[in-house]
């Protein structure tokens, strides 16, 4: 058995610090030595989490980046945008492996942090360090980093059910509308007013059209896939649907020439050969409550030739492939054990 790894986990109280401390309780190869939440310091976890009485016996405490990193080999950070910046530079001073899970790292140029985020990034050198942590695409990166930017959860889903036609530069880039739906844990744990219970349930409702904070990221990450930076802009429109946790993301684009649905299919098999988190449905459409508490991506890819569109659909859960099942993925690759520890359990049901 390999040695196991100590694990420091920052913001463990959110929704997607929690899912950490429970995937990182049951993982074999970690053992947590620190969780903190400035919230609920002084509280034992199960206190704050009942569902891990019995499971998880610690207690949270404030976060002390300094002291942290000498308690841990590995440190994940699951707190709020712009407020990983410092503890990511600490932790990456004393030579431990990081995986952040907020926005802090995940854009390559420090100017386009500072017009999506509305503050100046305090380590833009450690950007070029940090390498964006979806597997699927930058897999030998991650394996030879300390530092890996974890992606949000709108882009996991967007960037993977799109990557296979932009990779073969098949899509005509003036084509591409992104319309996804999120289960209202993708909003974090804070109290506010539109995901209160009257507010949210029986409702739908779309937010911050053309403006939301991960189109940089899709965008960054397209380009990426083509080879070709700055060259992607999409029109994206979230939306809040009342249900706890999962997203549907459905993408609409032309592409340059036609292809029969068999030949995009055959397309789609090639790109995820072998990728075990990634699963192409034909017959089922992906829906997010096939993939509820999982590590799972459901792509489905369809075309309609009557308007000349290719749409893709993708289904994960919010809270595990879109934050901290796939931050511990990418762990796993930074550490050198097989990537699918601690994740190969399938999604809940019903």
């Amino acid at each position: 058995m390999a040695k196991k790894f100590r694990i420091a986990i920052a913001g463990a109280s959110g929704y997607a610090g929690a899912e950490l401390v429970r995937l990182a309780a049951a993982h074999p190869y970690y053992e947590i030595t620190a969780v903190t939440s400035e919230k609920s310091a002084g509280h034992s976890v199960s206190s704050v989490f009942p569902s891990l009485t019995g499971v998880v016996h610690h207690t949270f405490e404030a976060l002390a980046p300094e002291a942290l990193a000498e308690r841990a080999d590995a440190v994940f950070l699951a707190l709020p945008h712009t407020k990983s910046q410092d503890p990511v530079a600490v932790c990456m001073k004393a030579g431990k492996l990081v995986v952040d899970l907020s926005a802090d790292y995940r854009l390559k140029e420090a100017t386009m942090y500072e017009k999506w985020y509305q503050t100046p990034h305090a380590h833009p050198s450690l950007l070029r360090e940090a390498v964006y942590g979806l597997p699927e695409l930058h897999r030998s990166a991650i394996v030879n980093t300390k530092l890996v930017a974890s992606p949000g959860c709108y882009p996991t889903a967007a960037i993977l059910q799109l990557a296979p036609l932009f990779a073969k530069g098949l899509v005509q880039l003036d084509t591409i509308v992104i319309d996804a739906k999120s289960g209202i844990s993708g909003a974090g744990r804070s109290p506010a007013l539109p995901y209160h219970f009257p507010e949210a349930h029986e409702s739908l409702e779309p937010y911050k059209i053309g403006q939301h904070r991960h189109i940089p990221e899709i965008e960054q990450e397209l380009s990426g896939v083509m080879g070709k930076p700055g060259a992607v802009t999409i029109t994206f429109t979230p939306h809040l649907v009342p249900m706890n946790r999962g997203i549907l993301s459905t993408a609409y684009c032309k592409l340059k020439a036609e292809i029969t649905l068999a030949d995009l299919r055959a397309l789609y098999r090639d790109f995820y050969k072998g990728e075990r988190f990634v699963r192409l449905l034909e017959d089922i459409m992906p829906n997010p409550r096939y993939t509820k508490g999982s590590n799972y991506c459901d792509v489905g890819v369809y075309t309609d030739p009557r308007a000349g569109w290719v749409v893709t659909v993708a289904a994960i859960d919010n809270l595990v492939k879109g934050a901290a099942g796939q931050a511990i993925q990418a762990m796993n690759l930074m550490m050198g054990i097989p990537e699918d520890t601690g994740l190969t359990a399938p999604g809940s049901y019903p």
